[in-house]
């Protein structure tokens, strides 16, 4: 969708609006300019003079119908709607406000549906939107609210560049953050010593080094030798070699960091599912609102069909790839039929293999490479 042109035509009414409020106060500044220099003349002249008064006032009505204001003012307008009429056509040729044709019956629980909404008020820390929403749903909505109620409380804390509460955390999930891989503890331990360092309080931080970092020498050895280096800059950090450490650029790194790690162990995405249906829906409408027309044009319903006939561009953030189907059966892939790995480089699933390979080797359906099932690796997703 090319919004140049809309732009063009907000940008000319945004002026031309300008210009005709600015010709509007110009008019109205001079008439009562007229007016109030009448005034004074009639004030000035007394009651007694009726003939002065009478001549006065035919001189302001004459001025007055010299300048014309309704004329003015209505052309001014009428420029200014010739402008709107444009920008308003150029809104209804870009923009579909009809939006039902590429929308398909479904039927959605109710209860799911103010579930998930819920859930992404409470996870955006939204609190008193998200028990306003609960309350008016009659739903029950403290389980959903108590696990990002912690995180807050946390991330707020760690906004205020005070580390305790989510090294408490990280020590408490200290095995699942292992099992993950994640080096989440000690970036917060990291973050510490430089901490206590840039404040002054040397010999804390190293008090503070001896009793974490050991822990994490075999993984993150070349890291904390580079912390050690920024003892001998103690005083003076900021002009050391290591003054990228002091970036604030780290507390929002590590903010982001917990808010990930934390939402994955609570079982959920980092983004909110509410948020990602949306922007994906909102990148899709385009080609769904063209695709409806078309079939519409050919006398065809597109709820009707299993299959979409046209392929949906999502960007990257959109692809998960959490689900693989099998080129050849077009089924998901489940435990009891992996997705498994060719020589060549294709992907079936288990089941579709072994169909194939009926003899002890078999053709790639997708290209001339033979192999057999010996050969082929299975996949985890």
């Amino acid at each position: 969708m090319d919004l140049a042109i809309v732009r063009e035509a907000f940008d000319r009414v945004s002026k031309k609006q300008k210009l005709s409020d600015s010709k509007t106060r110009d008019i109205i500044d001079t008439l009562a300019h007229e007016i109030d220099l009448a005034l004074k003349n009639l004030e000035s002249i007394g009651e007694d003079s009726g003939s002065d008064q009478k001549t006065i006032l035919a001189e302001l009505y004459a001025k007055l119908s010299e300048l014309e204001p309704s004329v003015q003012i209505g052309t001014s307008q009428k420029e200014l709607h010739v402008v709107l009429s444009k920008y308003d056509k150029a809104l209804d040729k870009f923009f579909c406000t009809d939006i039902a044709k590429a929308c398909k019956e479904v039927d959605f629980s109710a209860e799911i549906i103010n579930q998930i909404i819920a859930s992404h008020f409470y996870r955006q820390g939204r609190f008193d939107l998200g028990d306003c929403f609960v309350d008016d749903a009659d739903k029950a909505g403290a389980e959903l609210k108590a696990p990002f109620v912690d995180m807050y409380h946390i991330l707020e804390q760690i906004k205020d560049r005070n580390l305790e509460p989510a090294l408490t955390w990280a020590k408490l999930h200290r095995e699942e953050l292992l099992q993950k891989g994640s080096s989440l503890e000690f970036k917060f331990h990291q973050l510490q010593f430089v901490q206590l360092l840039n404040k002054g309080k040397r010999s804390e931080a190293i008090q503070y080094a001896r009793s974490t970092f050991g822990q994490f020498g075999p993984r993150h050895i070349a890291e904390i030798q580079r912390l050690m280096g920024c003892l001998l800059w103690a005083d003076r950090l900021e002009t050391s070699p290591y003054s990228d450490l002091l970036l604030p650029t780290h507390w929002e790194v590590i903010a982001m960091d917990f808010t990930r790690e934390c939402c994955s162990l609570l079982g959920q995405s980092y983004e909110s599912p509410l948020h990602v249906a949306i922007s994906a829906g909102i990148q899709a409408l385009p080609t769904l609102l063209k695709m409806a027309t078309v079939l519409a044009n050919k006398k065809q319903e597109w709820q009707t069909l299993k299959q979409l006939p046209v392929e949906i561009e999502l960007g990257k953030e959109f692809q998960f790839h959490s689900i693989f189907a099998c080129p050849v059966s077009r089924e998901q892939s489940t435990p009891e039929n992996p997705p498994m790995l060719m020589p060549c480089g294709h992907v079936l699933c288990k089941l579709s293999l072994q169909k194939l390979a009926k003899s002890r080797s078999f053709k790639c359906p997708y290209c001339p490479a033979e192999s057999s099932i010996s050969q082929c690796k299975q996949l985890y997703f």
